[in-house]
């Protein structure tokens, strides 16, 4: 047997009824014939006790007789088995798992903080009883390798290749995807069904997070400066074009080099300009 196999169980309720004539005959018998034969009884009210079990909404009875598995019930209410039955319990609500942070390097060997939420619920409950060894904790170390593996596959950022088209930090739905996959197939052979995974945090570690964000700043700053200065260079350029179109103003190389230049460094400058009067010529 590898797999589960569910089975029906004997109500309870009828098992109930037998056992309440078993406990008025045995009184009986005690009372009339004062007979103490009747107290062996006793022995077969306690077999049938021990054989009661219930089992609740989401919830299931694994049964095993003398090492062999018998089969799982996963119908809800009172029922009875043979009392020789060794019952484990397993839930079959769904579950969440908020895993620890933890510190990996990523694909280009930055170290990060990571860490991933779960929703997971047992689909087999002869491998999660059987095939592993406290399947909730073997749920917890292989999301912890699943994410380690995860987090190495990929780098942080396309800082340092700006053709890394997928990455920890933009791509979240593909990362989120190749996770649970991967926790998905290390599940599968403790019968854990995987409902839900997806990075809940991820940073920098602390060592190089200072670092790393003055790089993202820089790379600000120059994005920031290359669309200025691109904007500056075409309203130069539609400016001068404009001044020789309309026959203002008559420009020689010079001319046009210094209008240039001060027309750059007015559209370029971090402060507001400071205008100047110039009273005599532009050579003077």
């Amino acid at each position: 047997m590898k797999h589960e196999k569910n089975i029906k169980a004997s109500s309870g309720y009828l098992m109930l009824g037998l056992l309440l004539l078993v406990i008025i005959g045995m009184i009986t018998g005690l009372v009339v014939s004062e007979n103490p034969l009747f107290v062996i009884l006793m022995a077969v009210i306690l077999f049938i006790i021990k054989g009661f079990f219930i089992v609740n909404p989401n919830s299931s009875k694994v049964m095993v007789l003398f090492g062999a598995y018998k089969g799982t019930v996963k119908d809800n209410g009172f029922f009875w088995a043979n009392p020789f039955y060794a019952r484990q319990r397993i839930s079959l609500r769904a579950r969440n798992f908020y895993s620890e942070r933890v510190k990996v390097n990523d694909k280009i060997g930055n170290p990060i903080l990571i860490n991933v939420i779960l929703v997971w619920k047992v689909a087999d409950t002869y491998k999660a009883a059987f095939d592993v060894d406290q399947y909730e904790e073997f749920v917890r170390v292989q999301t912890d390798a699943a994410v380690r593996k995860l987090a190495g596959s990929y780098p942080y950022d396309n800082f340092a290749d700006g053709q890394q088209e997928v990455t920890l930090l933009s791509g979240m739905d593909e990362v989120n995807e190749a996770l649970e996959n991967e926790i998905t197939e290390r599940l599968a052979i403790a019968g854990i069904k995987v409902l839900e995974a997806r990075i809940g945090y991820l940073a920098y570690a602390p060592e190089i997070a200072n670092s790393m964000l003055k790089r993202q700043q820089a790379v600000a700053i120059v994005a920031a400066r290359k669309k200025i200065v691109e904007g500056a260079v075409g309203m130069v350029e539609d400016a001068l074009t404009k001044l020789s179109a309309d026959d203002i103003i008559d420009f020689d190389e010079d001319k046009k080099a210094s209008m240039v230049s001060n027309l750059m460094v007015v559209l370029c400058g971090d402060k507001e300009a400071t205008p100047v009067i110039n009273t005599g010529t532009l050579h003077s």
